[in-house]
């Protein structure tokens, strides 16, 4: 059972992310990476809502009707979003209208709905748990990475504090604008999908 738990848990991180993997949540991954505070908020919210409706739908899973059962998923990670959102706005105000309408538009993210249908649908809460905690924190992680790159190559910071030291612009170093534009986040979650893939051969195509 041990095993099988932490199974559950580790793959999503790395062997089957979700996003380098199963190539989901990337439009969320292009859109709030160019700074690392937002990107880390995306990933967090993603995972506390996909554990908590992976456990809400686990537990409803044998008494909701099979031909509404994707409204019932619908309307369980609306209230959840909905609940992060205010919570966002209340106490993280600036974060909040830095990610904009992306907060709202988990609702649409792939990660949820896949897990909920494949997974939560199928296993018990515990189970689910882990599962939502593992997909979010590997949905995550690919952000973080991403937004780490971008920002400390795009603004020579990290969450707000100056990294590149200031004689590295004195003797000629410019940071890089392209960094901050959409287009570069596509580039960086291609080279991390590479190093992935080189790095599991078994994914790799024939």
């Amino acid at each position: 059972m041990a095993n099988k738990n932490n199974e559950v848990l580790k793959q999503p991180l790395w062997i089957n992310n979700p996003v380098v993997v199963q190539i989901l949540g990337i439009c969320s991954a292009l859109a709030v990476t160019a700074k690392l505070e937002p990107a880390i908020v995306m990933g967090l919210s993603v995972t506390i809502i996909v554990a908590l409706s992976n456990v809400i739908i686990s537990l409803l899973r044998n008494t909701i009707p099979n031909r509404i059962r994707i409204i019932v998923q619908l309307v369980v990670v609306a209230a959840l979003v909905t609940i992060v959102s205010e919570i966002l706005k209340a106490f993280a105000y600036d974060v909040s209208v830095q990610l904009s309408v992306y907060i709202g538009l988990i609702i649409t993210n792939c990660i949820l709905m896949g897990r909920l249908e494949a997974f939560a649908m199928q296993n018990k809460p515990w189970d689910s748990f882990l599962d939502g905690i593992g997909n979010g924190l590997g949905y995550a992680a690919i952000l973080v990475i991403v937004a780490i790159v971008r920002e400390l190559l795009g603004n020579g910071t990290l969450l707000g504090f100056k990294i590149i030291p200031q004689w590295c612009y004195e003797h000629g170093y410019m940071n890089n604008g392209l960094m901050l534009m959409p287009p570069m986040a596509l580039i960086l979650v291609g080279c991390v999908i590479w190093v992935h893939r080189s790095k599991n051969k078994d994914l790799q195509e024939k």
